[in-house]
C-alpha cells in the first residue's frame, strides 16, 4: 500500500521536475520543450495509475472500483501517448543543438 503512495508522490515530483525544465528551456529549442512537456505527460499519467490503484487498495466500493479504473485507463493512455511523443522528439534533439549551436 505505501508503494502506491510513494509511486503517487514520485510522480508528482517528476511531473514538476518536467514542466520547470519545459518552461526553462529557451524558445532557440522548440522540440526540446516538446520532449520535456511530453515526459511531464508521462508522470502525469502514472500518477493517475499510482492513484486509482491506490483509491482500489483502500477502499472496497463499487463506485471507487469504477472511477479507478476510469483513472487507471485515461493514466495508461496518456502515459502511452506521451511516451511515444516523448520518443519521436528525442531523436531530433542532437540535431536541433547542432543547428542552433548548442
Amino acid at each position: 500500500m505505501l508503494i502506491f503512495v510513494f509511486l503517487t508522490i514520485a510522480s508528482l515530483v517528476f511531473y514538476f521536475y518536467f514542466k520547470m525544465r519545459q518552461f526553462r528551456t529557451t524558445y532557440l529549442l522548440p522540440i526540446r520543450k516538446k520532449m520535456f512537456a511530453s515526459m511531464a505527460g508521462v508522470a502525469l499519467g502514472l500518477f493517475l495509475i499510482a492513484f486509482g490503484l491506490n483509491q482500489i487498495v483502500i477502499f472496497n466500493k463499487l463506485v471507487i472500483y469504477i472511477v479507478s479504473a476510469l483513472f487507471i485507463a485515461l493514466g495508461l493512455y496518456v502515459s502511452i501517448f506521451n511516451f511515444r511523443a516523448a520518443k519521436h522528439y528525442r531523436q531530433f534533439i542532437e540535431e536541433e543543438a547542432e543547428i542552433n549551436g548548442h
